[in-house]
């Protein structure tokens, strides 16, 4: 962790709201437009839902970063949860265990830059995905 990440514990839906105001806030002094924030609080809202519904808690981590002179906000997801069986399925537009839309993991994946997922069964899930400024 670098000292001016922002930890979020997520255990309800009023963690996301907060992940979500947060980031707000930490992205402020960049160049995101209104429609990218937009996209950021929705996937944070997704992931952050995620670990709320299958895994109970988790945290997010946000943290402002730069890479050849763009800047950007990471997100890391992280939880100790049942872990995704089948994270190439999960990934599929359409699949869902709990009888929702199945937009999750693949719709996240679609608003963000960068996206990346590693579970294990009985482990737990991370996500880690990055918006860059335009």
């Amino acid at each position: 962790m670098n000292s001016g990440d922002v930890v979020i514990t997520v255990r309800c839906d009023a963690d996301i709201l907060v992940a979500r105001q947060k980031a707000r806030s930490l992205v402020q002094p960049l160049r995101f437009s209104s429609s990218d924030l937009t996209l950021i609080a929705t996937a944070i809202s997704e992931i952050a839902r995620n670990i709320v519904s299958y895994a109970g808690s988790g945290a997010l981590v946000l943290r402002v970063v730069e890479r050849n002179n763009a800047r950007g906000l990471t997100i890391v997801a992280r939880d100790h949860g049942p872990g995704i069986a089948d994270l190439a399925r999960a990934m599929e537009d359409g699949y869902s265990t709990s009888g929702g839309l199945g937009l999750g993991l693949p719709g996240t994946k679609r608003l963000m830059d960068e996206f990346d997922v590693v579970s294990a069964p009985g482990k737990g899930t991370t996500v880690t995905m990055t918006k860059w400024e335009r």
